[in-house]
């Protein structure tokens, strides 16, 4: 093959908060967890078998703002972007390593009072240059053609 690919899709729910940092020239990033769950019977003890992934979320600029004012804990969302491994050192000069999920983009999943975002619910994670608008309610009809 000759181009490499790192594309990460994640189905999960926010453990906290978006945390925002601001840094000098405007520029922002916002940070949370995301849960995934993954479920299956083990075929030893016919029991059923729940493991949680926890995924470090990472967003910037106007998409950070737009998360951190519609985002509350335990939403569902939907998360495309990369996978990126930083190397750090902790207080005592050891190599540290986190693996976050740089988001690109991202979808609301959990309905806020009948309303989504509207740059929020198919938002690209680069700079937004308008506001959110709430969207009207989707109707009855549109529900019933998702598969989940």
């Amino acid at each position: 093959m000759a181009g490499t690919l790192n594309k990460v899709m994640l189905i999960g729910h926010t453990g906290d908060e978006v945390k925002m940092h601001y840094f000098e020239g405007g520029n922002c990033i916002g940070r949370f967890p995301l849960a995934t769950n993954e479920e299956y019977i083990n075929k030893a003890t016919n029991e059923k078998v729940s493991n949680t992934e926890w995924h470090n979320i990472v967003v910037r600029n106007k998409a950070a703002e737009i998360c951190e004012k519609y985002l509350k804990k335990g939403d569902k969302v939907y998360i495309e972007g990369r996978i990126k491994t930083r190397k750090w050192q902790d207080d005592k000069g050891m190599d540290r390593y986190s693996t976050e999920i740089q988001c690109l983009e991202f979808t609301f999943l959990t309905p806020k009072d009948g309303n989504t975002p509207d740059n929020a619910s198919n938002a690209p994670a680069s700079q937004s240059k308008s506001k959110p608008t709430p969207m009207p309610q989707a109707t009855e009809e549109e529900e019933d053609d998702l598969p989940f």
